[in-house]
């Protein structure tokens, strides 16, 4: 991963090498932080953040959620990242925004600790590397975290643990990437993506009350599907329903629109199926900004 050159921390910008923390920080110690994921493309009018609104609509959502305190508002931390863009010179990347609780004094409780935020942009392209055209997936023997243990549709940083275990014991057993599944045994989502697959020509995803995070890559993509005439169905999916699927594809901010090629040595197909490549091609179109259909997701960052 490259250094840029600078991150803003609670207000200011920092060089990227300054850019410290305590190590008594609350969140390092009881995983206390929320955050996002969004990514800033190129596109012909200049580098433009892909709905930056939805993604702190739901930082500020969690937040509420969890009881963090946000000492800055929308509008501040949506200029932050327009000229953290503009600082860093770069035409796209990859923005992490995260708001935690910092440094008072050692224990649980968050009454009184001071709640840091910072915003930081990341030069990396493919979150899969040279497999972005097609990966492997293995069911895990991990479940995903439940409503009744921490929210799973919060960005909250104590839920990835759940998915550094999945995501490790997939990679040891040879796989790109786990899939998760509920207590019930339904689909539930990727370690950091959520699921489709195409039965009979039917866009399925599991719905939000199996554990799934409120995508927003997983919104557009049902919202794509919609304007192209694909039906769309939320409802639960069970293990062997990815066995036998037609097409399989995950998506994320950093994941973009990833085929899946097969589950735990089933074949899906040998590439991304036409419906992955057609909701796929439209999708980075819109990212782009060549379609002017959606131009209203795009934030333009202007000198």
């Amino acid at each position: 991963m490259k250094e840029l050159s600078k991150i803003w921390m609670n207000g200011k910008f920092v060089d990227w090498k300054n850019a410290k923390i305590h190590i008594l920080t609350h969140a390092l110690h009881y995983g206390t932080a929320i955050f996002e994921g969004m990514r800033c493309y190129d596109t012909p009018q200049g580098p433009a953040i892909f709905r930056m609104d939805d993604h702190y609509k739901r930082f500020f959502q969690g937040s509420k959620s969890y009881q963090f305190d946000v000492n800055f508002t929308m509008d501040q931390l949506k200029d932050a990242t327009r000229q953290l863009v503009l600082k860093n010179k770069v035409r796209s990347c990859y923005i992490r925004p995260i708001l935690y609780v910092g440094y008072a004094s050692i224990g649980i409780s968050i009454v009184d600790k001071p709640f840091d935020v910072a915003i930081i942009p990341v030069d990396f392209t493919k979150y899969f590397g040279d497999k972005a055209d097609g990966i492997s997936c293995s069911i895990s023997s991990w479940r995903r975290i439940s409503a009744n243990i921490l929210s799973p549709h919060v960005k909250a940083s104590a839920n990835y643990l759940n998915s550094v275990l999945a995501k490790r014991e997939a990679l040891n057993s040879g796989y790109d990437e786990a899939v998760m599944l509920t207590q019930d045994g339904h689909v539930s989502e990727g370690t950091g993506e959520n699921v489709f697959i195409i039965q009979n020509g039917v866009l399925v995803t599991p719905p939000l009350y199996d554990g799934v995070l409120a995508g927003i890559t997983r919104q557009t993509v049902m919202e794509l599907a919609y304007e192209m005439d694909i039906p769309v169905r939320e409802r639960p999916i069970l293990r062997d329903e990815l066995y036998s699927a037609e097409e399989m594809f995950l998506c994320g901010t950093a994941a973009e629109i990833t085929p899946v090629l097969n589950v735990d040595q089933r074949k899906i197909g040998d590439e991304a199926g036409p419906l992955t490549k057609k909701i796929r091609e439209t999708y980075f179109d819109v990212v782009r900004g060549k379609d002017e259909r959606f131009i209203r997701w795009l934030d333009f960052v202007h000198k």
